[in-house]
Order: C-alpha cells, then sequence, then structure tokens
C-alpha cells in the first residue's frame, strides 16, 4: 500500500460540523471523480489511524480536496481533524471506491454520504451534462445539509431535501419512502446512486427493489 504525505494548505468549516480541507497533491496522484482514499494523520497517536474519506475536488485540479463531517462527540479521528490546521501532514494511500457516474440518474445521500457525488456533480457542471439528474438528500435538519448553496446553484429544483428532525418551509419532512421515491422517480431506465449509513442504505435499496429497480441500474459503494 503506497503512502502520500501532504500538507493542509486550507482547512475551513462549511456547515457547524463540516470541515473542508485543501491538500497538496502528489504528482502524478488520479482518481475519478466518486472515489476515496484512507487518510491518516501524520502525527505520533495517529498516524496508524486510517479513516476512508471521498475526494469532492476533480481530477484536474492542482490540489486535492476532502469535506469531511466532524464528529465531536467520541475521541476519533474526525474530531481530531477538527482540530487540524494549515501546515499539518496528513497520509493518503491508493485510491479505490466503486461509486462513479454511469449515467444520468437519481443520487440518493443520507448525511454526509453525499460526500461522493460532490465531485461527480462538479464534473458534470464543469462539462455542461448536469442534465436531468437529481440529487436526493436525507438529513435531520436544515443545518446539517452540505454545500446547499453550491448544490442549489448547480441542480436548483433537482436538488431535493428531505429533514427527518424538522419542518421547514420548502423542504419535504420525514424519511425517505417508497412514496417519497416514486415522486423522485420519473421511470425505471436511468441509473441510481445510494451512499450513507448503512440502516439507510438498506431501506433505500429495499424501496427501490419494490419499485421494480433492477440490481444492475444501482450503484453502491461496497
Amino acid at each position: 500500500m503506497s503512502e502520500h504525505i501532504v500538507k493542509v494548505l486550507r482547512a475551513e468549516f462549511v456547515n457547524h460540523n463540516v470541515r473542508q480541507f485543501t491538500v497538496e497533491r502528489p504528482k502524478g496522484y488520479e482518481f475519478i471523480s466518486g472515489q476515496a482514499t484512507d487518510v491518516s494523520i501524520n502525527l505520533p497517536d495517529w498516524k496508524d489511524e486510517l479513516r476512508p474519506f471521498t475526494f469532492t475536488s476533480l481530477n484536474d485540479w492542482d490540489h486535492l480536496e476532502f469535506t469531511i463531517k466532524i464528529y465531536n462527540d467520541h475521541e476519533g479521528v474526525t474530531k481530531q481533524l477538527g482540530k487540524v490546521n494549515a501546515g499539518v501532514e496528513l497520509i493518503l494511500h491508493d485510491v479505490f471506491g466503486v461509486i462513479q457516474y454511469k449515467g444520468p440518474g437519481v443520487f440518493i445521500a443520507g448525511g454526509a454520504g453525499v460526500t461522493p457525488f460532490i465531485s461527480i456533480f462538479r464534473h458534470l457542471k464543469a462539462k455542461n451534462e448536469i442534465g436531468s439528474n437529481v440529487l436526493v438528500c436525507a438529513n435531520k435538519t436544515k443545518t446539517d445539509i452540505i454545500l446547499e448553496k453550491e448544490f442549489t446553484d448547480m441542480l436548483g429544483d433537482s436538488f431535493i431535501n428531505i429533514l427527518s428532525g424538522e419542518n421547514e418551509e420548502g423542504y419535504h419532512h420525514g424519511m425517505i419512502s417508497e412514496d417519497f421515491l416514486k415522486g423522485v422517480i420519473k421511470g425505471n431506465d436511468q441509473q441510481f446512486y445510494v451512499c450513507g449509513p448503512p440502516p439507510m442504505m438498506d431501506a433505500v435499496l429495499e424501496q427501490l427493489a419494490n419499485l421494480g429497480v433492477g440490481e444492475h441500474a444501482i450503484t453502491v459503494e461496497v
């Protein structure tokens, strides 16, 4: 397994618990939008603590970017990343991941599960190929939505948010259900991309199957 030591160039919060890291890009380091790598912090107590994070930059940028949800409720890697600033080194490893764009469809994300879709939609935007793609994001509250303005600018009404913890005007309320998906899906002859916490993904995959979506049309991280 290869290792690349890179410096953090910038770190900033994009909402109350999600931080965006701009880091150096190793020479020849390539990825496809939607893919990820294992990351650790190059500090004595943390360099062997690897966690998978998705690239939210584009492959043709001169730097890398990660958009990471910070969990301060337990002493883990993301809590430590919440303290990391410019100049600190990270260790990157090999690129992996099966999530990549296979054609127009419906993207369904739960919380930080939207991160693989950030690079995909930025890539489509750069090529003027947003087209009929739809992004559904499930969160607890409005403040939990990641990059809401950017996704709204890219997708307009095709950026659909559902909130389980509050009832806000202009946002759907509740959990993703079959009835909810019926209102989103315009036919099964398209691709479906699903990423989020395991219980959410299990529920959505079951709902899609009940709606007649075949496994061949679904992309999910394994």
